[in-house]
């Protein structure tokens, strides 16, 4: 799940600042054509929810080191979001993280004969990401995922509920 090379170039620039600032991004994505947006997904480092002031905030300084740097060629908009709750998992500790919750995840290439997975998220270990389906355990390598999410639940939005208040009080 590596992403390209431009993608990880504008990572590492913006990396450092966020982080100073308490947050830490998830994912960078370049999308579009001739008129490309330039996605930074961003998170609290505490776990809190992310605010709209928060968004403004990377915003305001991922603009000031991409001007600086110039990353990306020609124009492009630069969007700031957060994860969400049924948010994509990008990083071998959001497979750790998420563990016990349900998932979708393709692969790159067939493995036990498919490319599509949905099941309860046991883990990673090793680089292999585990997961119970209704018929056995399927054990799909890190780098052969292409993309995963969390599927939206009752269970899920109750976690995302509890951390919520937790971060409150």
């Amino acid at each position: 799940m590596g992403g390209s090379e431009l993608q990880r170039r504008v990572e590492r620039l913006l990396a450092p600042s966020l982080e100073a600032m308490g947050y830490e991004i998830v994912r960078v994505q370049l999308s579009g054509g001739r008129s490309p947006t330039l996605q930074v997904m961003a998170e609290r480092l505490d776990q809190g929810p992310m605010t709209v002031d928060d968004c403004a905030a990377i915003s305001r300084a991922a603009s000031a080191l991409l001007d600086v740097e110039d990353p990306v060629a020609g124009a492009y908009m630069l969007e700031i979001s957060s994860p969400g709750i049924d948010r994509p998992l990008v990083r071998p500790k959001d497979f750790a993280r998420f563990a016990g919750h349900e998932v979708k995840a393709e692969t790159t290439h067939p493995i036990d004969g498919r490319r599509r997975f949905r099941g309860r998220l046991l883990g990673i270990d090793n680089g292999i990401v585990r997961l119970a389906l209704d018929i056995g355990t399927a054990e799909l390598p890190y780098e052969a995922i292409q993309k995963a999410r969390l599927v939206l639940s009752d269970e899920l939005l109750t976690a995302a509920a509890a951390r919520g208040a937790s971060k409150e009080g």
